[in-house]
């Protein structure tokens, strides 16, 4: 009987990517989407109207596929976006915002899945981290701390689930050739301004973040990882994948917090 996957995130970017490879290679997957009016059945892939941020979304959806298929395998929580601005700048609503998406969907989308997993006695849930879950860039505060409490929620999560033989991991994600500029980056308008007091550092570091996502690789391999660790059960608990992730999430590990620090001075330009 075929695994059932539920992708929150999954029309666009590395939950896209995520939900072809998984349907090619046998698994059914329950794609979530934001459109309220979403119908669409594509071969392995259901696309079903789930928004992380109402919780009657994820309720009805979860509900959905245990209607029709009676349970879930794998939960990939994939839905997010990134709020660039300093963090004198960002306002109640964008700090709000960013968590609502990046965390708090994710608590509440793994609340609504766990007692179905449980009962199965099995499961699979891999967040979507990032490599700046692990360490700071100036001007993605709010997004930083976001990721960090994913890592923070993963490894507190495991030890919850153990008993349930459900496995829970991170993918600590570098840049990749998205959609993230144009539709998952969320930019505040007085850090932008010309007469911030930030205008050097937007000036020098915003444009080089955003060519190295414009000009960076395929996100399958998030997609190749996600199935690495479905069908290894001895996977990893945090995977870095991608050159930055895969660059500075050992370095955090092997460095002094001050000198991993003039590290990413030096590296960045700061």
């Amino acid at each position: 009987m075929a695994k059932v996957i539920l992708i929150t995130g999954a029309t666009s970017g590395m939950g896209e990517a995520s939900a072809n490879l998984l349907a090619k290679n046998g698994y059914k997957v329950y794609a979530g989407s934001r459109d309220e009016n979403i119908s669409k059945v594509d071969g392995n892939i259901t696309y079903i109207y789930l928004d992380v941020t109402k919780t009657n979304s994820i309720k009805n959806a979860v509900q959905k596929i245990i209607n029709i298929e009676g349970k879930i395998d794998i939960l990939l929580n994939n839905a997010g976006y990134g709020l660039l601005s300093t963090l004198e700048d960002g306002t109640d609503e964008e700090i709000f915002n960013q968590f609502d998406v990046n965390v708090f969907g994710l608590i509440k989308t793994i609340r609504e899945v766990l007692p179905f997993m449980r009962e199965k006695n099995s499961g699979v849930i891999i967040n979507i981290s990032s490599f700046l879950g692990k360490m700071g860039l100036p001007l993605l505060s709010h997004y930083n701390a976001s990721k960090y409490a994913v890592e923070g929620i993963t490894d507190s999560l495991r030890f919850e689930t153990l008993p349930f033989n459900i496995r829970v991991h991170s993918i600590e994600a570098g840049l990749f050739g998205t959609n993230f500029v144009k539709k998952g980056l969320t930019i505040n308008e007085a850090t932008m301004r010309e007469e911030s007091p930030y205008k050097a550092l937007t000036s020098h570091l915003v444009p080089i973040v955003a060519k190295a996502i414009n000009e960076g690789p395929d996100p399958i391999a998030i997609a190749n990882a996600v199935k690495n660790i479905i069908e290894d059960e001895n996977s990893l608990i945090a995977i870095p994948v991608g050159t930055e992730a895969e660059t500075f999430v050992p370095l955090r590990k092997q460095l002094s917090n001050e000198d991993f620090e003039k590290k990413i001075i030096e590296t960045f330009g700061l």
